[in-house]
C-alpha cells in the first residue's frame, strides 16, 4: 500500500489553529506536545478540515485508484464514520464500524465502493470514543495503486543572506528524508546566491554558491543541476520552509500515481496575519494577479469543501487559462518544462513558468506555505520589479495580448495608483520599470544581476523608508476622509485625490493608516499626509502632496506613454522573438557556468 496523506497535527511553529485540523466537541482534546487526539467516553473529532480531509475528485482525475482505504492508529474502540462530499446533492456516508485501534497496527476501513456513489468529492472522517476512553495517534488514506516509476524529486530552495532560516530549513528537510518511506527518491539543493549559508553536505543536501541573479537564477541553477543529475521532477521552495513537511508526502504521492506527465503541484498560501484564511489557492494573471479563494475561511466545512470542489476537474482549468502557482511551493516534472525561467530577478518569474510550460497545475488540500504579509515588503524596488513582469507577460504570451493601448493602460494603473497615494518615489521607480522595459529584451539578459538598477533606486528612495514611529506626529485630522457620498468620491478620484484642486494640501486630512489598509487606495481619498505604520506599529513613514512633484512627473509620464505607443509593435515583436532563447536551458548555461555543458537549447 502507497499512504496517500498521513493524518496531520498542529505545529507550533508552523501553525496552532485547531479548526484547520480538527473540529472537537467537549469530549475531545489535542496536545501541542505531542501528535495524538485524546478521546473521552462519548469525545468526537470531526476530520473534515482543510488539512485532514482527503480530495477524491483530484486524487481519482490524476488516475484511478486502485482501493482506496483509511487508516487509523492509536489504542480504545472507536466509532469510525466516512462522508462522502459530492457536489450538488446531498452528502452519503461512506462507512461506519466500530474499530479496536492498535498503536503498532493500522486498523483499515476499506472505502474502494466509492466509484459507485462518485468519482468527484470530499472525504472525511469523523472519529468517536465508543465505550471507554480512546487516543488516537496517527492514520491517513491509503491505496493499493502502485507507481509504474517513482520519481526521482530535486528539491530546489534558493537562498539570499538568511543563514538562520535555511539551516533550519535543511535540518527539518534532512530528518523528513531520512524518515520517509520516500525518502530515497528525494534529493535537495540548496542554491546560495549569497556565498553566506555554510550548508553542509550530506547524502540528502547538495549545497551549491551561484550567482546572485535572483530567485529566477537561483531556481534556474536548481534546474539545471537536477536535469543534469537525472532527476525526474523538481520542486522549487522557499528557503524558510514555513510549512508541513508533509507537503512534501503528498506532493511525491500525486506525482508518482498521476497518469498525465504534464501535471504540476502549486502550494497554496496563507498569510500569518490571519492562519484561519485562505490567502492564495492557485491564482490567475490578466492585468494583475489574481488570487483564487483569498479569504476563505478556513475554519468551516463548507468553505473548504466548495473550495476542493470548485479547482477539481477541467471546467476549472478551463475558467483559469493563465492559471499559475507561486514558487514558494511548485512542482513539476522536469522533461515538461520546455522553458527554463525568464531572468526578472525576482517578481514574476513563475508567472512567466506557469504560462510558457502549459502545466496542468493542480492544488491539493493541506499543501500550503505560511507567509508574512507581502504588503509590508512592498517597496519602490519591489513595485519596480513588478510593473515590468506585469508588462512583459502581455508584451509576450497570446493569450495576454492586449494591444498597445491595454497594455499601456497597465503600466498607467501602477503608476497613478502610486501618484494619488503621494508615493512620488514609487512613482519615479515604476517609470523607470516602464523605461526599462521599452529598452527591449537585451536589457534583461545585460541585467541579470540587477546590481546597477537596485543601487540606483536605493539611492532614489527617501521618505519611502521605514522609520522608527516615535519619530513622527500621528496627530490626525480627519474631515474629507470620512466622506464617502459618490459627489465627494467623484470629486477626489476626478481631482486625483486633490492634485488638480488649488491650495488642497492646506485644506486635506491628515491620516495614519495601518499595514491592513497600507495596499489599497480606499482610505487614502480626501488626504493631504499619510503615516503609514507597520504590523507592529513600531516604524512607520510619512508621505505628503506635493503639486510640484506631481506635474513635473506627469510631463515625463505623458513622454514616455507617447514613446510606448510609438514602439509597441516592434517592442512586442522583438520579446516575442528573443523569449524561446532567454529562457533556454543553454541561456542559463551560459549565464550561470564558465562554460556550457550542453549547446543544446
Amino acid at each position: 500500500m502507497i499512504t496517500l496523506q498521513n493524518l496531520l497535527f498542529p505545529e507550533r511553529d508552523i501553525c496552532t489553529e485547531f479548526d484547520l485540523y480538527f473540529h472537537l466537541n467537549d469530549g475531545a482534546a489535542v496536545s501541542l506536545s505531542e501528535p495524538a487526539l485524546h478521546l473521552a467516553p462519548g469525545g468526537k473529532a470531526r476530520l473534515g478540515t482543510y488539512f485532514n480531509s482527503f480530495s477524491l475528485g483530484k486524487w481519482h482525475e490524476a488516475g484511478a485508484l486502485d482501493g482506496l482505504f483509511f487508516a487509523l492508529t492509536g489504542t480504545g474502540k472507536v466509532e469510525v464514520k466516512l462522508f462522502l462530499a459530492i457536489p450538488d446533492r446531498s452528502w452519503e456516508i461512506l462507512y461506519c464500524e466500530i474499530l479496536t485501534l492498535d498503536p503498532e497496527q493500522e486498523s483499515l476501513a476499506d472505502l474502494s465502493h466509492y466509484a459507485a456513489l462518485s468519482e468527484r468529492g470530499v472525504i472525511f472522517a469523523e472519529v468517536k470514543a465508543a465505550e471507554a476512553a480512546a487516543t488516537v495517534t496517527g492514520g491517513g488514506f491509503k491505496t493499493d495503486k502502485q507507481p509504474k516509476h517513482l520519481p526521482r524529486l530535486a528539491v530546489s530552495i534558493t537562498t539570499f543572506k538568511r543563514e538562520e532560516a535555511v539551516r533550519e530549513t535543511v535540518a527539518r528537510l534532512d530528518a523528513f528524508i531520512k524518515s520517509s518511506p520516500f525518502g530515497a527518491g528525494i534529493h535537495a539543493f540548496v542554491v546560495d546566491n549569497g556565498a553566506s549559508a555554510d550548508i553542509a553536505a550530506t547524502s540528502n543536501i547538495t549545497p551549491i554558491t551561484n550567482k546572485n541573479l535572483g530567485g529566477a537564477g537561483g531556481f534556474a541553477r536548481g534546474l539545471l543541476e537536477a536535469s543534469q543529475a537525472g532527476f525526474t521532477h523538481c520542486l522549487f521552495m522557499d528557503d524558510d520552509a514555513a510549512f508541513h513537511m508533509e507537503n512534501l508526502h503528498r506532493t511525491y504521492a500525486f506525482l508518482a500515481l498521476t497518469e498525465h506527465p504534464d501535471t504540476a503541484v502549486a502550494g497554496a498560501m496563507i498569510n500569518n496575519t490571519h492562519k484561519w484564511a485562505m490567502w492564495e489557492n492557485g491564482a490567475w494573471f490578466e492585468k494583475s494577479c489574481h488570487p483564487l479563494f483569498c479569504g476563505a475561511d478556513l475554519r468551516r466545512l463548507e468553505e473548504v469543501v466548495g473550495m476542493e470542489l470548485a479547482t477539481t476537474g477541467p471546467a476549472h482549468r478551463k475558467a483559469y487559462p493563465t492559471l499559475y502557482g507561486g514558487w514558494w511551493f511548485f512542482a513539476f516534472r522536469i522533461d515538461q518544462a520546455k522553458h527554463h525561467p525568464f531572468p526578472f530577478f525576482v517578481r514574476g518569474d513563475d508567472i512567466s513558468f506557469s504560462l510558457a510550460n502549459g502545466f496542468r497545475i493542480t492544488t491539493l488540500n493541506g499543501v500550503v506555505s505560511f507567509q508574512d504579509d507581502f504588503s509590508e515588503k512592498e517597496s519602490p524596488l519591489t513595485l519596480y520589479l513588478d510593473l515590468r513582469n506585469h508588462l512583459l507577460h502581455h508584451l509576450i504570451f497570446d493569450t495576454l495580448d492586449l494591444g498597445r493601448v491595454g497594455t499601456a493602460k497597465v503600466a498607467l494603473r501602477f503608476i497613478m495608483r502610486s501618484l494619488v497615494r503621494f508615493h512620488y518615489e514609487t512613482a519615479e521607480a515604476q517609470l523607470l520599470s516602464w523605461q526599462d522595459v521599452m529598452r527591449g529584451p537585451e536589457f534583461f539578459a545585460s541585467n541579470a544581476d540587477m546590481a546597477e538598477r537596485r543601487g540606483r533606486i536605493k539611492a532614489m528612495t527617501d521618505v519611502e523608508t521605514w522609520r522608527p514611529a516615535d519619530d513622527f506626529d500621528l496627530t490626525e485630522r480627519r474631515r474629507y476622509t470620512l466622506r464617502r457620498g459618490r459627489g465627494w468620491m467623484r470629486l477626489f478620484v476626478y481631482s486625483l485625490n486633490g492634485h488638480l484642486l488649488p491650495f488642497w494640501n492646506r485644506r486635506a486630512d491628515r491620516i495614519v493608516v495601518g499595514m491592513g489598509e497600507r495596499g489599497t487606495l480606499h482610505p487614502t481619498w480626501g488626504a493631504q499626509q499619510i503615516t503609514y505604520l507597520n504590523a507592529t506599529r513600531d516604524k512607520a513613514y510619512m508621505v505628503k502632496q506635493s503639486k510640484r512633484r506631481f506635474f513635473g512627473f506627469a510631463w515625463r509620464l505623458m513622454g514616455t506613454t507617447r514613446r510606448f505607443l510609438r514602439d509597441y509593435k516592434e517592442l512586442k515583436a522583438a520579446y516575442r522573438t528573443q523569449y524561446p532563447q532567454m529562457t533556454s536551458k543553454s541561456f542559463w548555461e551560459k549565464t550561470l557556468y564558465a562554460e556550457p555543458t550542453d549547446k543544446a537549447a
